[in-house]
């Protein structure tokens, strides 16, 4: 990120006023379940990539954690160490899968599980928009950039909307939830934001323009649903 070439385009004013609105500020309620007599699931998003720090569309793209989203998973394994955790499942992509081999470091159970890995809880894919600026979109054209960022359906060209990211962590929820009420058994999930938001979605019926909007913290915490 090219910040003197963007001050000097721009101005400095304008710069900073589109990293305030860019940075995460309104986290959402991390919703928790407390019943411990069912399967629980405890989903997480990565913590801090390459690509979050330098304000790129990342999609697709396999960046790896900065030393920050390092110290946000390891402070997520304290959260996390004395839970009971039988199956870890991750995003493919290495951000996803570096956090949750950090996230169960702690936990003497869950950090000797093998790691399971699936493409349906990727990140969404921004198509041709993946390795270019967030910021200098935004600041280019904003509601552009935030109707990319934030529209339900809207995609960029190549890419997925949101709604597709929806439909198929639905899938993978659905294969999920029978094999946890069978076998009794609570789950870890490493994923991206948004496809968090395919699981709060599911399980706490949002409708589409909430599930757009929601934030989910890098890293640190976690969501907790009971399967019944």
């Amino acid at each position: 990120m090219d910040l003197e070439f963007l001050n000097k385009k721009y101005g400095e004013g304008r710069v900073v006023s589109a990293i305030k609105k860019l940075s995460y500020k309104e986290v959402s309620t991390m919703p928790k379940a407390v019943n411990e007599l069912t399967p629980t699931v405890y989903i997480f998003r990565h913590g801090e990539s390459t690509d979050n720090k330098d304000m790129i569309f990342s999609g697709w793209r396999d960046v790896g954690l900065t030393k920050k989203g390092e110290e946000q998973a390891l402070e997520l394994s304290e959260i996390l160490k004395n839970k009971k955790i039988d199956i870890i499942i991750s995003s493919t992509q290495k951000r996803a899968i570096d956090t949750m081999k950090l996230a169960v470091s702690k936990n003497k159970r869950a950090s000797k599980l093998p790691l399971i890995t699936d493409p349906r809880l990727r990140e969404r894919s921004y198509g041709d928009l993946e390795g270019a600026s967030k910021l200098e979109l935004f600041l280019e054209d904003e509601d552009l950039c935030q109707e990319y960022r934030r529209s339900y359906y809207k995609k960029a060209r190549n890419g997925e909307s949101l709604e597709e990211v929806v439909h198929r962590v639905k899938e993978f929820i659905e294969e999920l939830i029978p094999l946890m009420k069978k076998e009794k058994i609570n789950v870890a999930i490493s994923c991206h934001g948004n496809s968090i938001r395919g699981f709060r979605k599911y399980f706490e019926n949002l409708s589409d323009e909430k599930t757009a909007q929601i934030e989910t913290p890098l890293g640190v915490d976690y969501i907790s649903y009971n399967i019944q």
